[in-house]
This record gives C-alpha cells, sequence and structure tokens, in this order.
C-alpha cells in the first residue's frame, strides 16, 4: 500500500483565523490558506484548488497510460479541474467538478478519443474518491 500525506493547522476563528497547509514531499510547506484565499481573492491557496490540481493531475496520467494501453502516446494533455465550493442547507458542499481537457494525439479521433478520456475520468482515483458529478469537456487537436 502506498500512503502519502498532507497536513494543515488552523489558529483563530473561521473569518479571522489563519492556517498553513504541507504536503510530506516538501512541495508545499506551510502555505498560506484562509477564510479569505477559499472565499474571496486573498493570497495563498484553500483546499478547492488543491483538490482541482489532484484530480487534474491523477486524471491526465490515467489518460496518458489508457492511450498507451491503445497504443497511442499523446504528445501533449492540458487538465485544468474546475471545483464548484456551492452553499447548501446553510453549509458548503463540494457539488462538482469539470475536467476541461485539451490534447494532440496523432494517431486516432475523436470518437475514440473521448471513449479513453471518459473511461480515464470515471477510473483514475481521484474520480473515485469524490462524491460529485465530474463532467469532461474533452478537445482533441490535429
Amino acid at each position: 500500500m502506498i500512503q502519502r500525506k498532507g497536513s494543515a493547522t488552523w489558529t483563530g476563528g473561521i473569518k479571522d483565523g489563519k492556517g498553513t497547509i504541507s504536503t510530506q514531499s516538501g512541495v508545499l510547506q506551510d502555505a498560506q490558506y484562509g477564510f479569505n484565499t477559499r472565499f474571496a481573492d486573498g493570497p495563498g491557496t484553500n483546499p478547492e484548488e488543491l483538490i482541482g490540481a489532484a484530480h487534474a493531475g491523477c486524471f491526465t496520467m490515467a489518460l496518458s497510460g489508457k492511450l498507451g494501453a491503445a497504443n497511442l502516446t499523446a504528445t501533449k494533455l492540458a487538465t485544468t479541474a474546475t471545483v464548484s465550493l456551492d452553499k447548501v442547507d446553510g453549509g458548503f458542499k463540494i457539488t462538482a467538478v469539470h475536467l476541461d481537457l485539451v490534447a494532440t494525439v496523432p494517431g486516432t479521433d475523436q470518437a475514440t478519443f473521448e471513449a479513453i478520456a471518459k473511461d480515464a475520468k470515471e477510473n483514475c482515483p481521484v474520480s473515485q474518491l469524490l462524491n460529485a458529478t465530474i463532467t469532461l469537456t474533452a478537445t482533441l487537436e490535429a
């Protein structure tokens, strides 16, 4: 079993408090987050953009593997994950993730590409973890 760790610290109240997020690898080390980084445009990160980055990375890597299994190799795979945080029943909930993929994959057509991308979307580990509506726009460039 592979295990990876992320950690967070928080001090203060929800609106005036401050926190930091770190990753085991050290790529993030005490990255600032707080109310303004989550609900406004303050400096720092937030859980939703980290989930988006994780989902985009996981999906893109899974897609590369699925393309390889179909004897295809991408010259470019670029994915942006948009995570929606909505107010629901007096609280907040991540309600959706939209994956926007632009790819260059020689030797394939749109229908084959979309089928492989859909399979990667449904089966990457982060997609399986999230209990949200996950949509995908897959654009194949010539």
